[in-house]
C-alpha cells in the first residue's frame, strides 16, 4: 500500500494553460492582441471612417462588372448540385 507521500508524489502537477490568468492578470504575450495589432485596427478603422468623408465619390462601375458576383453565384450554385461522383451518373 502506497503512503501518503507516495501518492503526492505520483499526482502529476497541471500546468496553467496557455491564456490562464496569473494573479487576476494576463502578461502581455498572452493576451489576444499584442499593441502592435491594436494600433493597426485602430488606424485601419480611422481610415475606413475618414477616407470616405474626404475622397471624391467614384463613378458607378461597368454594367458587365456588376454581373461578375451574379454569375459566381451560379456557378456556386450549379456546383453544389452536381453530385460529386459523376462516373455513376455515365454508367446509368
Amino acid at each position: 500500500m502506497k503512503t501518503r507521500a507516495a501518492w503526492k508524489a505520483a499526482v502529476p502537477v497541471v500546468e496553467r494553460r496557455k491564456g490562464e490568468y496569473e494573479g487576476g492578470r494576463k502578461s502581455l504575450q498572452e493576451r489576444y492582441f499584442g499593441l502592435e495589432s491594436l494600433i493597426l485596427l485602430t488606424c485601419l478603422t480611422a481610415s475606413l471612417l475618414i477616407l470616405p468623408l474626404i475622397l471624391p465619390p467614384l463613378p458607378p462601375p461597368p454594367f458587365m462588372l456588376l454581373l461578375l458576383p451574379i454569375a459566381i453565384l451560379n456557378v456556386l450554385m450549379l456546383l453544389a448540385f452536381v453530385p460529386s461522383n459523376l462516373r455513376d451518373i455515365t454508367n446509368l
